[in-house]
């Protein structure tokens, strides 16, 4: 059999598991909350069209309201004023959005510091075990985040300072912008960045390198626990929005068992 009938048939007997690490998207999905006097976006909504009624006797279908940036969703380039000349969502090359992912979990240290940041020294101390991050491949990290995620009050972590979720430090950010082999970064929060990266050099590094970059941004993801540290491939497929500096996301994972 050829490679791709070779693929389906691992699939079909569990030799290969699709893992999906994405987010149900519905009117409860948590989004950003920016404070005043910043836009944000709105939440997902559907507005029925018609359903087997006198408006379509055959058929139901929704409009759907919903941000570019809301549930599990890719950040395109052109989403930050760094990659502003950069790639919309529509151009990413189609061979990028399958590609090898590495998980580094730290899942054990946010749950005593919900601010905890990846530094470069953790990613170092991971590849001494695991090896080298992937050429063309994604980072994901994995807090533990995921099982806030149907909660807005949890999931964001709020106080009068601001969010608190956990993120990667600028130091990192830059590394992974810049030195990295990796094409982006894959989180468990509601972006990229940290909560209280609104307070860092520059504000919201992932945001500013990697995109400034021409890397991408996967947030929101789920079920990363299900994934090993090294192995997975990642399928992300966001909606090809002309001009669109991001969109909602199915992002699936092949896991060899």
């Amino acid at each position: 059999m050829g490679a791709l009938q070779n693929l389906i048939a691992a699939i079909r007997d569990s030799t290969v598991e699709v893992v999906d690490l994405t987010a149900p998207l519905t009117s409860d999905t948590p989004i950003l909350q920016l404070p005043p006097p910043f836009a944000n976006t709105v939440p997902f909504r559907l507005e029925e069209i018609s359903r087997y009624d006198d408006r379509g006797p055959a058929w139901y279908w929704n409009d759907i309201h919903t941000g570019e940036h809301t549930g599990t969703h890719l950040d395109a380039p052109v989403h930050w004023v760094t990659g502003k000349d950069g790639e919309d969502v529509a151009a990413i090359a189609p061979a990028k959005l399958i590609a090898p992912a590495v998980v580094i979990d730290v899942a054990d240290r946010v749950a005593e510091n919900p601010d905890f940041l990846l530094e470069i020294a953790h990613v170092r101390e991971w590849e001494t075990r695991h090896g080298p991050l992937p050429q063309g491949g994604w980072l994901l990290v994995r807090t533990g985040w995921d099982a806030r995620s149907q909660d807005q009050q949890a999931y964001l972590n709020a106080d009068e300072t601001g969010p608190h979720t956990p993120g990667i430090s600028a130091e990192a950010a830059k590394w992974l912008a810049e030195e990295a082999p990796v094409i982006g970064v894959g989180v468990e929060t509601v972006g990229t960045d940290a909560g209280q990266a609104h307070g860092f050099e520059p504000a919201f590094p992932c945001h500013s390198y990697l995109l400034g970059a021409g890397k991408y941004g996967l947030t929101q993801l789920q079920n990363l626990a299900q994934l090993p540290p090294t192995g997975a491939v990642l399928i992300a497929a966001p909606l090809p929005i002309v001009g669109g500096s991001g969109s909602p996301t199915r992002v699936l994972a092949l896991v060899e068992r």
